[in-house]
């Protein structure tokens, strides 16, 4: 009853507030304390108790109230600060304040002429009938005339401060002498670090009460982050005073508050000791606190503070110089064994959802991996040496097999295209190296629940099988990464040992569905496709014929596929753009190559499609690549996105084709014979044509004379012939890398708060509040 009657008294206040006429006296403590008294047991209370409705009345209304409420409560949490939160009560009210703050702080954020309210200075001798006084900490820049400093970093401050409270947020250090509290204000949080890794060797205990602390408060600070939200996706995007302050040299807990974030993250084992069905069993404290700090360290990495300008490239200028601390402090992790602690905890973390076991349900299962597949990109973007040491060590393959699994997972899902985005962008990162595709040669034997075809082979035709599976059954919006995705192939093929008949007989699909008159006619870029796929080809006859014989047999049986690429019908009645069938669908099958979807890029026939390029580069130059789709955003949907940029490595800059293709007014390509023409001379069909000029020839005559039915016979001749001589000279490697651009960190930074929006739902901190970064569609 007591608690229930507290909560009425709750109930009443909140009423009281948004219905007074006049503005509530400031100094009426036993009004303003009912809102942070112990009746509030959980956020889920305050999300119940304080409606949506409630909030915005209060702001556009009685604005007066709640600027009271917001400066009493950073008031309370700047105290709280200053006297070291040492007593039960002061902590109750610590977290109540986080949790309001929690609450009421999107709404702040949805109104733009609220917006800048936490950055106004609050004077001390502010008219007592609007605001309170407010303990002021002048430490930081941008104080005010008179001593103040904006109510922003009094609130950045306190969480600082309190997120390394003893007893409240971290173990009390035992000291000689007669007990004294720490001076929380000046406490060295160095000694503080919540887990032993990266910076800091002393295991501390586990404590759950201290991690959901930790977890209330990390989440107040996210939201305090998420201003990000409520502004339109433009130049100034990335512009956010919070972050501009909490990775500035004004926060002085940003070395120990990022060691302890990263260690939190690379040091949890979701399965610990393996007990079956333990998680149903007991609570864990640590997975929330986990996820909100990979959360806030990919929004915190992200930033780009505004003192650092940008080129057209999204590329810093050349004083280089990185002003986000955070960022600094990632760089410059160089040690073997704290690369090995990162990657060792990111790996069983993206591993985990992989688990098998005999019990149905019974191993604990994450759902935080797409954040972890962010801040694995922001780890490798920022830290140049973390990226060699996993290419160079045989556990990039413990990343490359669950990013293969997601993408298989969710190809059909057109709620994951974001995930399917970002598993195909490290994996463009990481194969623009060439130990990446060395390490493919090992043997595939992971036990991996996938729906794929057996076969028994290396990790380039588990790539490559994936890959097909993703083209050829996958979600229509994913025609954009189709490029990606053969580039990932071109990269890895030159170093690819020995493909399996499987693999081999998946790349011989992909040609025949994409060189079709029908899909190389759909629109102007699609012909790339073919190009990408005959450089696979000519990469592995030319550098690694001698164990390909899978692959070279299956050319020779598929070679009429050549035979037509080369003799590709130019004549106008030809070229012609088929139409549609007359039901409309999207899905119907290329002609010749069934179970393959046809694909037309979102950019020609997508009216609501918006294209994201980089400078004056085409979008359909095999040089560019650009993946590009502007995608409506559902409760599991929130993907816009972006271009990746690859550029050669080689100084050759290739002349662009004069364009002879046409858009008709209502947007729908028109092919030429000029413009096919201007691609068809250009296919790199000369050693592929050689190989099958010599070989097919030994083949027929062998076939004839020993009455061949078995192809085994026939691989053992190709597995000991040779070609050394015969071929053009071998063309030189061409690597093509990931580049970022202004487009890709739109696109991700898009995605980052998406993800972040749609986990956050208990309590549902963003929900129902008027989100300008992307756009949100209710299903029912």
């Amino acid at each position: 009853m007591g608690g229930s009657d507290s909560k009425l008294h709750f109930r009443k206040a909140i009423v009281q507030l948004t219905t007074k006429t006049m503005p509530i006296d400031a100094n009426d403590d036993a009004f303003w304390d009912q809102f942070w008294s112990d009746s509030i047991a959980s956020v889920q209370d305050i999300f119940t108790l304080v409606t949506a409705q409630e909030i915005r009345t209060l702001r556009d209304e009685a604005p007066s109230n709640l600027a009271t409420l917001s400066i009493k409560a950073v008031e309370k949490l700047v105290a709280a600060s200053m006297t070291s939160c040492s007593t039960p009560k002061e902590q109750i009210i610590v977290l109540n304040c986080c949790r309001l703050l929690t609450r009421i702080l999107p709404y702040i954020f949805e109104d733009s002429d609220w917006r800048g309210f936490f950055w106004s200075s609050i004077p001390a001798n502010a008219d007592e009938d609007t605001v309170s006084e407010i303990p002021t900490m002048t430490d930081g820049p941008g104080e005010g005339p008179d001593g103040a400093q904006p109510l922003a970093k009094s609130l950045l401050n306190a969480i600082l401060d309190l997120l390394f409270c003893p007893d409240f947020t971290v173990p009390r250090h035992k000291k000689a002498g007669p007990e004294s509290p720490e001076d929380l204000p000046s406490i060295d949080s160095c000694e503080y670090i919540w887990e032993a890794g990266v910076g800091f060797a002393i295991s501390t205990p586990a404590n759950p009460q201290f991690d959901r602390n930790r977890t209330e408060i990390l989440k107040l600070l996210l939201t305090c982050f998420s201003e990000s939200l409520y502004m339109p996706p433009t130049s100034d995007f990335g512009c956010n005073q919070w972050l501009d302050y909490f990775t500035s040299s004004s926060n002085r807990h940003a070395l120990p508050l990022f060691t302890s974030l990263l260690n939190t993250v690379c040091s949890y084992d979701p399965v610990g000791y393996g007990v079956p069905y333990n998680h149903l069993m007991f609570h864990d404290a640590r997975e929330p606190l986990v996820e909100i700090a990979v959360q806030l360290l990919i929004v915190v990495l992200d930033h780009e503070p505004s003192t650092i300008s940008v080129d057209r490239n999204g590329e810093h200028d050349a004083a280089g110089v990185n002003d986000n601390l955070f960022c600094n402090y990632l760089s410059r992790i160089h040690r073997e064994e704290d690369f090995t602690f990162i990657l060792r905890g990111v790996i069983v973390l993206l591993n985990n959802p992989l688990l098998q076991t005999y019990l149905p349900n019974s191993c604990k299962k994450i759902g935080f991996y797409q954040e972890l597949l962010i801040f694995l990109w922001k780890v490798c973007d920022c830290n140049k040496k973390f990226l060699y040491y996993v290419l160079k060590s045989s556990d990039v393959l413990d990343i490359l097999v669950p990013i293969l699994y997601y993408l298989n997972d969710a190809r059909c899902d057109p709620a994951r295209i974001g995930l399917m985005h970002i598993g195909v962008f490290i994996l463009l990162l990481l194969s623009g190296e060439r130990n990446f595709g060395v390490r493919l040669n090992k043997p595939f034997s992971a036990k991996v629940p996938m729906d794929l075809p057996v076969f028994n082979g290396t990790h380039i035709d588990f790539l490559v099988i994936v890959f097909h599976k993703v083209i050829t059954t996958g979600h229509q919006r994913l025609a954009p990464i189709f490029d990606c995705l053969l580039t990932v192939l071109v990269n890895v093929s030159p170093y690819s040992k020995t493909l399996s008949i499987v693999a081999s007989n998946k790349l011989l699909h992909l040609l025949e569905a994409f060189s079709t008159p029908w899909f190389l006619f759909s629109n102007n870029s699609n012909h790339h496709l073919v190009f990408f796929l005959l450089e696979v080809f000519n990469n592995v006859i030319q550098y690694q014929f001698d164990g390909n014989s899978h692959l070279v047999y299956t050319i020779i049986r598929k070679r009429n596929i050549f035979h037509q690429l080369a003799n590709l019908p130019t004549d106008p009645s030809t070229v012609v753009k088929p139409n549609k069938k007359e039901d409309g669908s999207d899905n119907a099958e290329i002609s010749g190559a069934p179970g393959v979807k046809s694909f037309v890029s979102p950019g020609i026939d997508g009216a609501s499609t918006s294209q994201y390029q980089s400078g004056t580069e085409s979008a359909s130059d095999p040089n560019n690549i650009s993946p590009s789709e502007s995608d409506s955003s559902s409760d599991d949907d929130v993907s816009k996105t972006g271009a990746a940029s690859i550029k050669k490595k080689t100084k050759k800059l290739k002349k662009k084709s004069p364009r002879f293709d046409s858009v008709s007014a209502d947007g729908h390509f028109t092919p030429t014979p000029e413009w096919v023409l201007s691609w068809k001379q250009k296919l790199p069909l000369q050693t592929i044509m050689r190989m099958l000029q010599v070989l097919v020839p030994q083949v027929e005559k062998i076939c004839i004379d020993k009455g061949l039915t078995d192809e085994s016979e026939i691989l053992k001749f190709l597995q000991h012939g040779t070609l050394v001589g015969l071929l053009p000279v071998p063309h030189p490697i061409l690597i093509r890398k990931y580049q970022p651009n202004s487009a890709t960190t739109m696109w991700f930074r898009t995605y980052m708060w998406g993800i972040i929006y749609l986990r956050n739902y208990d309590p549902p901190v963003w929900y129902d509040t008027n989100v300008r970064l992307f756009e949100i569609q209710r299903t029912h």
